[in-house]
């Protein structure tokens, strides 16, 4: 890799981290206040209905007491509920309650009300989120940058 492009890379990943502190102090009114780890689980969880908490830690990178942590919080909020696998009652599932749907589209009002004017066209913003979803694959070792 040359300089530019490692400078270039350099750039892209601090814009994400300035922009992701952008979007986490601009949370939406009314929703429940969370931290960026309940964030990552949470997101996980979202995207993720019925996954298991060694799943669901092992893809947000977090070793198991952050995890656990993190899940009790989000069960204490009304966030998260936890059903008994039904092919093997020693495992649990993971699912977003009704509330976190509340949230997230409360969330979802208040970040594209944020980004509005910002990518100017449907188009743009894809394939914005397609660069995104390939490095996020990327970074989690995915190999076809699918996601």
């Amino acid at each position: 890799m040359d300089e530019k492009h490692e400078a270039g890379l350099f750039e892209l990943a601090d814009l994400i981290l300035a922009i992701s502190r952008h979007l986490h102090a601009a949370k939406a009114e009314g929703a429940d206040a969370w931290t960026p780890i309940e964030a990552a689980v949470m997101r996980y969880i979202d995207h993720q209905p019925g996954a298991t908490p060694t799943q669901a830690a092992r893809a947000t990178q977090m070793i198991s007491s952050n995890f656990s942590r993190a899940l009790r919080k989000l069960e204490h909020k009304g966030l998260v509920r936890r059903v008994a696998d039904p092919g093997d009652a020693r495992r649990v599932r993971l699912y977003p309650t009704e509330k976190a749907g509340e949230n997230l589209g409360r969330l979802q009002e208040t970040w594209s009300r944020l980004l509005d004017g910002a990518v100017p066209d449907a188009a743009e913003a894809d394939a914005v989120i397609a660069a995104l979803r390939r490095i996020e694959s990327r970074l989690l070792g995915g190999a076809d940058g699918d996601s």
